[in-house]
C-alpha cells in the first residue's frame, strides 16, 4: 500500500467516526472510495451494539438536502430524537416543516429496525423531541425494515411503465397514518397538473438568490467533498458528473439553469408511473412528524417493490403556490406537505450519512 493510499484510508476511517480498534476487520476501516463508505454505512442491521445500530438505521431516513438535522440521546430503553437546528434550511424551509418531517422519517426507520431486533417501540412527543420507549418483544422482521439500507431518492428519469394495481394498493396502504391523507395519481392529466405546479415552483426557487445560495452550500461536487462532510447532496447521486469544486462552482451558472431544470423535471414526471401527495389534518410539528412516518413508509414500500421514487416538493415549498396547489387537489384549508413521484428507474450512487458517533449525545 502506498503512503498516499494509507493516508486516504486513515482519512476515510476518521470521517466515518470509526477506528480499527473499534471495528476489528470492519470494511469501514479499509474503505478507500465513496462506494465503499456508502456500503459500510448501509450494511445489514446487526443485533449489537443495539443502540448504535438503531441510530445507524434511523439516520438512513430521507431528509431535506441530506442535512441530517437530528441528534439522538439514549437512556436505557428510551431513545430521544431531537432537532439539530444548526442544520436547518431557512431559505427552503423557513418554518422547519421539512426538518420535522425528516425527524418523523428517522423515527419510522428506528421503530422498524427495533422490531426486527426484538423490541416493540412506543412513540410519544415531548416538546420538539420524539421519545421512543422500547420494550422486549418477539423479533418481527419486515420487508420495509429490510429496505431501509437500500432506499434512496432517485433523481433521474424513470422508464414510463405503469404500476400494477396491486402495487398501487400497497403503496397507498403504506401511507396510512392517523390524521394524514394520501392522494395517489396515475392518470396522465393529473400528473400533468402537478407538473405545472412543480415547474412554477422550480422557476420561483431558481430566481430566489437565498434559495440558490443555500442549495449550493449543501451540494457536494465530488467524492472528496462528500467524504469530508458525510452529508449534503452528492452530485453523482443526481446523475451529474463528479467535478473538482474549483471547476464545478464557476460552471454551475452555465449548466444549472431555470429552463434546463424545468425541462428535466418535465421529462422526469412524464416518465413516472405516478405521483403521491401527503397532507396532514393540522399544520404543526406533531402532524409534520406523522407525515414523515407515512412518507418514509412509502419510500420503503416502493423500494421493497423494486420501484424508485423522488421528491418534487416545489409546490409545497413556495408559499405563494401552496394554497393554489392545495385547492387543485381538493385539500381545502389543509396544507399539502410532501409530493413524490415514483416508477421503475436506474440505480444511482447512494448518499452518505454521518456515523452514529457524530449524532449520538452522551
Amino acid at each position: 500500500m502506498t503512503v498516499s493510499s494509507l493516508h486516504r484510508r486513515r482519512f476515510i476511517t476518521a470521517a466515518l467516526g470509526l477506528s480499527a480498534a473499534g471495528t476489528g476487520t470492519s470494511a469501514a476501516a479499509a474503505a478507500s472510495t465513496y462506494d465503499e463508505a456508502a456500503k459500510t454505512l448501509r450494511a445489514p442491521l446487526q443485533s449489537t451494539p443495539r443502540d448504535r445500530e438503531l441510530v445507524r438505521f434511523a439516520t438512513l431516513a430521507a431528509n431535506s438536502h441530506n442535512t441530517q438535522p437530528w441528534t439522538f440521546s439514549i437512556r436505557g430503553n428510551v431513545i430521544a430524537i431531537a432537532p439539530d437546528f444548526k442544520r436547518r434550511c431557512p431559505a427552503v424551509d423557513p418554518d422547519d416543516h421539512h426538518l420535522f418531517v425528516s425527524l418523523g422519517c428517522a423515527a419510522e426507520n428506528l421503530i422498524l429496525a427495533a422490531s426486527t431486533l426484538g423490541w416493540h417501540a412506543d412513540l410519544a412527543l415531548d416538546g420538539d423531541r420524539i421519545v421512543i420507549t422500547l420494550e422486549e418483544a418477539p423479533p418481527a422482521a419486515s420487508t420495509l425494515a429490510a429496505a431501509i439500507p437500500i432506499r434512496q431518492c432517485t433523481r433521474a428519469a424513470f422508464d414510463g411503465k405503469p404500476a400494477a394495481p396491486e402495487t398501487l394498493r400497497r403503496l397507498e396502504g403504506a401511507c396510512r397514518e392517523s390524521n394524514v391523507t394520501a392522494i395517489l395519481m396515475t392518470e396522465r392529466a393529473a400528473i400533468a397538473g402537478v407538473t405545472d405546479y412543480v415547474l412554477q415552483g422550480n422557476s420561483a426557487q431558481m430566481r430566489d438568490k437565498a434559495f440558490m445560495r443555500e442549495l449550493v452550500h449543501w451540494i457536494r461536487f465530488n467524492e472528496a467533498e462528500a467524504l469530508a462532510t458525510m452529508d449534503g447532496l452528492y452530485a453523482p447521486a443526481s446523475g451529474n458528473p463528479s467535478l473538482p469544486s474549483w471547476l464545478a462552482r464557476p460552471l454551475l451558472n452555465l449548466f444549472f439553469t431555470e429552463s434546463g431544470e424545468n425541462k428535466k423535471y418535465r421529462e422526469q414526471l412524464e416518465s413516472s408511473a405516478g405521483v403521491v401527495v401527503l397532507a396532514a389534518d393540522g399544520s404543526d410539528r406533531s402532524h409534520w412528524i406523522a407525515v414523515g412516518r407515512a412518507c418514509q413508509r412509502f419510500g420503503l414500500q416502493a423500494t421493497a417493490l423494486g420501484l424508485k421514487y423522488a421528491f418534487i416538493n416545489q409546490p409545497v415549498e413556495v408559499a405563494s403556490l401552496r394554497s393554489q396547489f392545495a385547492a387543485s387537489l381538493g385539500f381545502g384549508e389543509r396544507r399539502p406537505d410532501i409530493v413524490m413521484r415514483f416508477g421503475t428507474g436506474p440505480d444511482l450512487p447512494k448518499s452518505l450519512r454521518r456515523p452514529p458517533e457524530r449524532v449520538m449525545q452522551s
